[in-house]
Parts: C-alpha cells; structure tokens; sequence
C-alpha cells in the first residue's frame, strides 16, 4: 500500500471524525475515542516528542498494556519519522538492557509505576536512555528521577506548540514514504540474544491488507486487544488493520478483566493463541463438572452431536434435516448460551496461531458454531502467510498461501516464503539477516513441513529440532518433539511438555500438569493436596497423566513416520515452566536447549531407568525475589505400541 500509519490516521479523522476508533475500560466504564480524538492526540504527542528532540530514524521505546494512549504514542513516533520498538509489558527489567542499547534507545514511553520502576533499575546499564514519559501516575507522586514525566506534560507541551505551528505535523506526516522503517520487533531470543525485526510502513501494511481482503473485514469489526502489544501478532490485529480497515480496537481494563470485558464487547473478529482456547474449554469443562445430573447428560448429548455435524454445517456441507433439526434445538439450549458465555456471539471470524492446536480443540469450537481458523506467519513476515477459508478449516493444517504469497519447499523439508510482507532485515545484524534472506527475496522460516493435494501448509516440527531416534528396534526412525509436545498437549490435564529423544534409542518427556483441571480432577475425588508441587507428585495423577500419555502413543501407532516417537518413559515436573525462569520465551515457546541444560539431572534419571529423582531449582518470583522448590519426582513407563501397517 502506497500510505503509511499516520496518514491512514489522518485519512479515518477526515473521512468520519466522530465514529469511534478506540475504546478503554477505566474504573468499570467505557471510554470511547472517536477517530478525529486520536488524531488530534497524535498531533500533540508528535510535537511535543518533537520539542524533547526526538528525531527522524531514532528509535523510541514503549512498554505496557494495550492502551489508546500506547498505539497514539507509537503513531506519533512514526508521523517524526522516527520507530517505535514495542516491549513485552511482562519481562524482567534486564530482559530490557539489550533492547535500549542495541537500539540506541533515547526516549520511553512507561505505562505505569510498574514499568517505569523497571526502566529505571536498568538506567545505570543504558548510558543512552534520558527521558521516560509515563501515563499513569498511581505511586508515581513522589519520584523526581531526572528526565521522568508525565504524558500528560508532554501532551501539554505538543498542544501549545501546535497551535503556533498549525501545519508542522502534517507537514512531517506527508515527508514519510512507505518504505521507510515503521516498527521493530524484538524476537524472544530462544538460542541467544533477541535480533530486531525491522518492517516498513509498506511490509506491515502489505500484510495487513491482504488478511483483511481475504476475510472481507470492514469498519465495522469490534477488536479485544488483549495480547501484548510487544508481540506483532497483536500488533497487526490491533494496530495495522486497525487503520487498514478502520474498525474499533477496545482496550479491557486490566488482564484481570478480560473475560468480563469479552462478553460486554462481544468482538466480531478475534485472535488468541490455542493455551487462550485451552484455558477456556478447561473452564468450561470444570463447570459442566460441578453441574446437576440433568444439565451433564444433555450437555454432553448436544454436544455429541455437535461434533458429528457442526463442523459439517461450518463447512457448507449436506446435512440431512433431522440433524439440521436437532442441531437447531441444540443452538437454543446449549451452543447458544455456550457462545454468549465464552463471549463469542458476535465472532464472525476467529484465529488461533503461534502453536499447534489439538483436534478436538479446534472441532469443540467450530462444532458449536464459531468460525475458529488458524494461521501461519512470523515476526519476520508480518504474520499473514497462510490463512484458512472459511469453509476449509482443518485441524491439521495452517492454511493456504494468501494473496501476494509463494510458497516453495526445500530439500531438508524446509519452508520457504516469498511476499510483500518480509523484513527489512534484522538490525545491526547482515549475518544473520543474510541466513534468513536469499537474494532472490526468499525467506527461509525455519519451519518443517509440506503443501498438501489441497494446496494447504501442513507443519511438523522446527527444522532444526526434527531428529531421529538412534539404536534399538527405532533406529533411524523420524522424531519430531514439538509435535509428540503439542499432542500432549491437547488433553486438557497437561499444560506444557517437553519431549527428548533426538540420537537416543527412545523417547522421553516432561510434563506441566494444568493445575486447576488436574485441581477440580483431584477434588471431585476428595484428592488432598498441599499447592502445585505435591499434586504433580500424587500417584493418582501420575495414573491420569499415563492414560493420557499412552492414548498419544496409540495416536503415534497409526502414522508409520512418527510411530517410533512414541514416549517411553515420563515424569511431572516439581514447578511449572516459567519465562520469569528462563524456561520459556515471552510467546510462550519452550527453551528446550535451556530446559535440557537446567534439568540435565532429570534427563539422566529419565535414560538411566530410575524409578525417582531427587531435584532442587531456583524460582524467580514476581516481585524479583528468589527461592527454591524441591522434590523427589516419579518416574513412570508407559505403554508403546506396535506401528499400525497402513491398508494395502
């Protein structure tokens, strides 16, 4: 697209001032800031960031939660022509340090006492950082750090300087080109220090457009922006088809109100990563659970046939009358309310990405009537590579390559994509941009996998992780860990897994339990348990873990690639994984060469054919503190199954 942000910004404020383009939840009530609010606001952040003497290419941090006031900040960054580098609102203040210094970072935007309490831990270790602007003053009465004040100083500042130089900010405004820098992001940095994605206004928006197109989305979506803003996810649905589409973006109050702030916007068009789904059908499922024998036995009728023709009905295909009748009488008592109460109703179009999402996770949903799609793409390409159709939602791929996409697959199973939508490169890093970026314009993603007969992207695994087992009756055999993980994960009683097995003769795994499932499982049993750490170690959960550790393995069974892939042998963690401790990234993607390292002592225990193991870990707590958790851990064998010989 032939525009850049802020004149997108500029484009909505004229064309319909008073609709709305924002809203905020403050104190249990809804703000709403109309297109002509927001730009206005713009202007008077962009003149007085001007005044503090920010400047055309420099780079300015932002960390927080969605707000108007952020996504203003971030625009008013741009329309300088200089780039806003977003940061998750949740990482440990020396998470920040090579961000600020890699990015010679002068100026920050901190939303609240929180962040900028973080960055001032850090401003002995960034010589650069001078000035911290915050937005909410709660706690902040007494702090006189120099170069710490308030947005709305700054504001004032821009306001008055406006009104004496009415034409400065759309002068500026004008001077972008599309191709110039528009945004950075900070990858989570799994095998080293994060690189700095940098994008275009016309890589951004490229991408943007060619999702909203494919979904025919309009200004009349709603949005929940919800997910840190930090990650581009977020970002593109809330910030770039924003001023694509000109929808509205509403900011819930707090990530403590989410769910209440789902169901009083009722989005019509949604995004959330499958741990999001999970959580919910957990707690659906909880509370079918405690419900009366009556409400059991009909919910769980419906939704037996729901499963058997909901997805039939979301893909356009026949289905007799009775069903369609009975399906009907199923929306009235159970689907509907089901929606409303998940918050759902209105969702026209929903996505899940980022991981795998379990089968019968993604059919729960479309069966009762939501439109849940998944998608591929990256940080590196803007997000929208593939898309699902509507009515060619499968479970086991990620989609088709959308318009202004190709796609091509290597000889070691890699795949490659070429599209509008591809960095400009990592910052400060041509080595490793050069690894990524071929001269061609191709993008090497670093991800396994193969185009279907449909034309649909199916993946496996990270190039780099996909092995093979070495030794013993499964020499040789192809091992995948991120897809034996995620179909762990899809049993709604383990949260997080970790499997090994690459050049060794079988396969084992680490298991998160999910703590409140496995919790209502064990106190519907008059289970006693003392906290997280003694549950896991519970010889009943580690029965309910098994069973479902050996329905993977008999799934494995029936695919001759991955039959070998079968787990061997497995034990519950003592803590849950945690990216305060290293063990995940900020998307919540398993360090699995850091874990291997940390918990080297349970991977021998796991090989050695120990029947328990001793182990003592460091935690990192919220507040920055340190302690330790201990535990003598089980360890369990299971069940492995002869391959399945396909049909002759």
């Amino acid at each position: 697209m032939e525009t850049t942000f802020p004149r997108l910004l500029l484009q909505h404020a004229a064309q319909r001032p008073a609709d709305p383009a924002m809203r905020e939840k403050e104190y249990g009530i809804w703000q709403t800031h109309s297109w002509s609010a927001m730009a206005q606001l713009v202007e008077h952040l962009a003149c007085g960031l001007h005044l503090a003497g920010l400047r055309s290419d420099e780079h300015m941090v932002v960390v927080g939660a969605n707000r108007p006031r952020l996504y203003a900040t971030m625009m008013a960054v741009q329309a300088l022509g200089a780039v806003p580098i977003p940061l998750y609102q949740d990482a440990a203040a020396p998470e920040c340090v090579f961000p600020i210094n890699n990015a010679e970072v002068r100026f920050a935007f901190a939303e609240d006492q929180e962040q900028v309490d973080k960055l001032l831990e850090i401003r002995a270790q960034c010589r650069g950082l001078q000035a911290i602007w915050y937005d909410d003053p709660r706690g902040l009465r007494k702090y006189s750090e120099p170069g710490l004040q308030s947005l709305d100083a700054l504001i004032a500042a821009g306001k008055d300087f406006a009104t004496k130089n009415p034409t400065y900010f759309r002068t500026q405004v004008e001077k972008a080109s599309p191709d110039d820098v528009a945004a950075m992001f900070y990858t989570s940095g799994t095998t080293g220090n994060p690189k700095g994605v940098v994008h275009s206004h016309r890589t951004l928006l490229d991408r943007a457009h060619a999702g909203a197109q494919f979904d025919k989305l309009t200004h009349k979506e709603e949005v929940l922006a919800y997910l840190p803003p930090a990650w581009i996810g977020q970002n593109i649905f809330s910030y770039a088809q924003w001023l694509c589409c000109g929808y509205v973006v509403n900011c819930p109050e707090s990530t403590g109100t989410v769910m209440i702030d789902l169901k009083e916007i009722g989005p019509t068009y949604y995004f959330a990563p499958p741990r999001v789904f999970e959580g919910l059908l957990t707690t659906v499922m909880i509370r079918m659970e405690d419900a009366g024998w009556l409400k059991r036995k009909m919910f769980h009728a419906f939704m037996d046939l729901a499963r058997r023709v909901g997805p039939a009905l979301m893909d356009r295909k026949p289905v007799g009358p009775l069903d369609r009748l009975l399906y009907a009488m199923g929306d009235l008592c159970v689907y509907g309310p089901l929606r409303n109460n998940l918050g759902f109703s209105r969702v026209r179009v929903g996505y899940t990405a980022g991981e795998a999402i379990g089968p019968d996770l993604f059919t729960f949903y479309r069966s009762i009537g939501i439109n849940l799609k998944q998608l591929y793409g990256s940080t590196e390409t803007a997000v929208f590579v593939c898309l699902q159709p509507d009515d060619q939602a499968k479970a086991d791929t990620v989609g088709i390559p959308i318009s202004g996409v190709e796609i091509k697959v290597a000889e070691n199973g890699e795949i490659l994509v070429r599209s509008g939508g591809l960095l400009k490169g990592y910052y400060k890093n041509p080595t490793a941009t050069a690894e990524v970026l071929t001269a061609d314009g191709w993008y090497h993603t670093s991800d396994a996998g193969f185009l279907d007969a449909q034309g649909h992207l199916k993946i496996i695994d990270r190039v780099k992780d996909v092995g093979r087992i070495r030794g013993g009756a499964n020499d040789g055999a192809l091992f995948a860990p991120k897809y034996v993980e995620n179909k762990l994960k899809f049993f709604p009683y383990i949260k997080e897994a970790v499997a090994y097995g690459d050049g060794r003769e079988l396969v084992c795994a680490m298991i998160n339990i999910d703590f409140d499932a496995v919790g209502n499982w064990a106190e519907r049993r008059n289970l006693p348990y003392a906290g997280y750490t003694d549950l896991a170690q519970k010889s009943e959960v580690y029965e309910l873990i098994k069973d479902c550790v050996e329905k993977v393995n008999a799934d494995l069974a029936a695919d001759e690639r991955l039959a070998g892939s079968q787990i061997s042998r497995f034990l519950v963690l003592h803590k849950e994984l945690d990216a305060d401790d290293g063990e995940l990234t900020r998307t919540n993607k398993v360090r699995r060469g850091y874990i291997a390292e940390k918990y080297q002592v349970l991977i021998d225990a796991l090989y050695g054919g120990k029947t328990e193991q001793y182990i003592e870990t460091q935690v990192k707590f919220e507040d920055g503190r340190t302690g330790s958790v201990n535990a003598t851990l089980r360890i369990s064998d299971t069940r492995i199954f002869p391959p399945v010989k396909a049909a002759a």
